[in-house]
């Protein structure tokens, strides 16, 4: 479904779950990160996309006597399992009530509640009240699969808070307030992409964004010759683990001994002299992420000349430093690489690697689209010969950021 598609479809299941139409429809989109992966929470440079996948919420001024948001997903996989006394009498296992009459608190780790619940609070913090209103989520972003259902979630909501209150955020601000949420109501550490590309995304554009002056500077990828081929593995992963965060302290590790603020300071060079004072491990850590900068501005300088073999051999490199340096590829990942560079050239395939935090989710390719079909069932036959498992494999143009789709 295309996004007004989804938007009727969404407002379709808000009629059956309430009874009524919904007032109000807002969306934002996933992304895909098509360089520059680790680099956003040390002050680095990222290379992302808004998808054509979405999260869109329909909502109404709630028909209850008690000031109450009710909360409902018609997206499986989102974990509903709530404690009894979290849940509103009336909804069904899906739904979830917020009491405006209570201070607001993280619901349990790992529920999707706390995404919605903390751009909420952030919103509450800036004297900004919605009042009660009923609201339904649907998300064609998939759940885990590193393309940031999280902040497609989070954004959506800020969005449709927006509207609801008539009173819009600068995007930056709107964007660092997603992410606060991120942090303090889901406990994941992540830095500002996500949230960044969610907002600011526009059609046929990539976002080189800097994240140490949060500038983001529009990227045109108007040639239609080539195409973004995204591959979910379907191996699912938790960000919110030990994983993620233990990297990001290293990287700080690392940055202190080299006496700079963040690695974006840091230089090859630099490394290389003080690595007699760092653990392996942490010299491989901030090894990419050096390196990782200096692919990515070389990247956007690629698709701005349209010079695709040079942005897919970067593509190839990010990935090697990824899984061996980094440690977050896994051999489900390393699988669709493979078999994406042993297509080559010839067959249609520039580049290809793993793309988001890692430890699962998807691969990102840049590819000739003429051949998209044929590289396609080449994956998905070799991926699942291989490890048994299906793929799931989509095309996307680089999309528009958050909207609000009614009034």
């Amino acid at each position: 479904m295309n996004l007004h598609e989804l938007a009727r479809h969404t407002a379709q299941e808000f009629a059956k779950a309430y009874g009524r139409p919904p007032r109000w429809l807002a969306a934002a989109p996933g992304r895909v990160n098509v360089i520059g992966e680790h680099t956003d929470y040390n002050d680095g440079f990222v290379l992302p996309m808004a998808i054509e996948r979405y999260t869109v919420i329909a909502a109404d001024r709630s028909a209850a006597a008690a000031p109450l948001i009710h909360l409902r997903s018609t997206s499986p996989g989102l974990d509903a399992k709530l404690p009894a006394r979290e849940k509103s009498g009336d909804l069904d296992s899906g739904g979830v009530a917020i009491d405006l009459r209570q201070p607001l608190k993280p619901w349990p780790k790992g529920s999707w509640v706390n995404y919605p619940a903390g751009v909420l609070a952030g919103f509450l913090a800036r004297g900004t009240d919605p009042g009660p209103f009923d609201a339904l989520i649907h998300s064609t972003v998939p759940l885990g699969g590193g393309l940031s259902s999280s902040a497609a979630l989070e954004v959506a909501t800020a969005t449709l808070l927006e509207a609801i209150t008539g009173q819009k955020l600068d995007p930056v601000e709107k964007a660092l307030l997603c992410q606060k949420a991120e942090h303090e109501y889901a406990g994941m550490p992540c830095g500002i992409m996500d949230q960044f590309i969610s907002v600011l995304g526009q059609a046929d554009h990539l976002l080189l964004l800097d994240c140490r002056s949060r500038k983001p500077e529009l990227v045109p990828m108007t040639d239609p010759s080539v195409a973004i081929l995204i591959t979910n593995t379907n191996v699912k992963h938790e960000l919110t683990g030990g994983g993620y965060a233990q990297r990001r302290a290293q990287c700080e590790t690392a940055a202190k001994i080299l006496g700079v603020p963040s690695l974006r300071n840091a230089t090859a060079d630099a490394l290389e002299r003080a690595k007699p004072k760092l653990e392996e491990v942490v010299y491989r850590r901030a090894r990419h992420v050096i390196g990782e900068i200096e692919r990515t501005v070389h990247a956007a300088a690629g698709v701005r000349a349209a010079n695709w073999p040079t942005v897919g051999q970067l593509m190839y490199a990010s990935h090697r430093s990824l899984r061996e340096d980094y440690e977050v590829s896994c051999a489900e990942l390393d699988a669709v690489v493979d078999i994406a560079q042993s297509i080559g050239p010839g067959g249609g395939v520039i580049g290809c690697r793993m793309t988001g935090g890692g430890f699962g989710g998807c691969t990102v390719a840049l590819v000739e689209t003429t051949a998209v079909e044929s590289i396609s069932r080449k994956i998905a036959a070799d991926y699942k010969g291989r490890t048994g498992i299906e793929a799931t494999m989509f095309v996307s143009r680089p999309a528009g950021g958050a909207t609000v789709l009614k009034p």
